[in-house]
């Protein structure tokens, strides 16, 4: 029961993510269509938006399993590194390249810091 429930907290947590990313995605193309913004000057803050994506996506995680935060925060954040690999991998036969990699590293630690700040707030309300 507890590999299932913990399976299904990483899924919310992942698919919460991607919803996002794809609303971000979405919401910035348009803005760089219809303006004159260049994709350099939003860099940093899809990147900051980037973060607290993951961050919420281990919240989600970490609130839904109810216990061992970093655990289920971490597979979370593996988890849509994966596929992010796996899509430039398959899609565009790239590997991560080392500023993809360090990039990475940060979200699955914010991932972490999302599960491990998910579970202590889900549990702060049951008590």
């Amino acid at each position: 029961m507890g590999a299932k429930r913990m399976s299904n907290a990483v899924f919310a947590g992942v698919a919460t993510i991607l919803v996002m990313a794809l609303a971000i995605s979405i919401i910035f193309s348009l803005i760089l269509k219809f303006t004159s913004l260049e994709e350099q000057s939003v860099r940093l803050f899809l990147l900051i938006l980037s973060f607290i994506t993951l961050f919420i996506g281990g919240f989600i995680a970490g609130g839904r399993n109810g216990s061992k935060g970093l655990l289920v925060g971490g597979a979370t954040g593996i988890s849509y590194s994966f596929l992010m690999f796996l899509l430039q991998f398959l899609g565009y036969s790239h590997l991560f390249s080392a500023q993809q990699l360090l990039f990475h590293a940060g979200f699955i630690g914010v991932a972490i810091l999302g599960g491990i700040v998910g579970v202590n707030i889900a549990g702060s309300r049951e008590a």
